[in-house]
């Protein structure tokens, strides 16, 4: 049984880090897009397990900004937290970076930002229930409220393309 008692956002903070090479790079020479989602979706599904306590998968990837290149030999390092949790539902923001392999002089450059959605699964691969998120700073709290406006976003438009099919195929008959 999963402890609903609730957690903060550093309870189940995770954060990965790989160095990169020829074998993920696109036709550019940068490494593929491809290959920092997956990355991503690989923290996120970390943060998302620890936050439930058991199996989490992916319901959807709600935004994925790419600011900058990154390159063939960088270190790249992802940071992932639970942004918001309903009933049985998650949003986890991460946040990747990266730094070439050679300079560690060289500051970490933001590359990329992604939030993904989590459902927390049973054995049966049901939803479960999954602990509430229990922010106490003032960055959670404004992590939490702009996860709610993107959830809120979610839900018109799944709403609104739902309604104009149903509307679509009463004109059909």
């Amino acid at each position: 049984m999963t402890d609903l008692a609730g957690h903060p956002p550093s309870y189940a903070r995770v954060s990965l880090a790989i160095m990169t090479s020829g074998r993920e790079a696109n036709l550019l020479g940068n490494i593929h897009g491809g290959e920092v989602v997956k990355l991503a979706d690989s923290t996120a599904g970390a943060v998302a397990q620890r936050h439930s306590a058991g199996p989490a998968v992916t319901a959807a990837l709600d935004e994925m900004a790419f600011l900058a290149p990154i390159h063939v030999g960088d270190i790249v390092r992802t940071f992932g937290q639970v942004n918001w949790a309903g009933r049985s539902s998650m949003e986890i923001g991460v946040r990747v970076e990266a730094q070439p392999w050679n300079d560690p002089a060289a500051e970490p450059l933001h590359v990329a930002s992604a939030y993904f959605v989590f459902v927390a699964i049973d054995v049966d691969g049901r939803p479960r229930e999954v602990p509430p998120l229990l922010p106490s700073t003032p960055e959670e709290e404004r992590r939490m409220r702009e996860a709610e406006i993107r959830r809120s976003h979610r839900l018109a438009k799944k709403q609104e393309i739902e309604s104009g099919r149903d509307a679509r195929a009463q004109g059909e008959r």
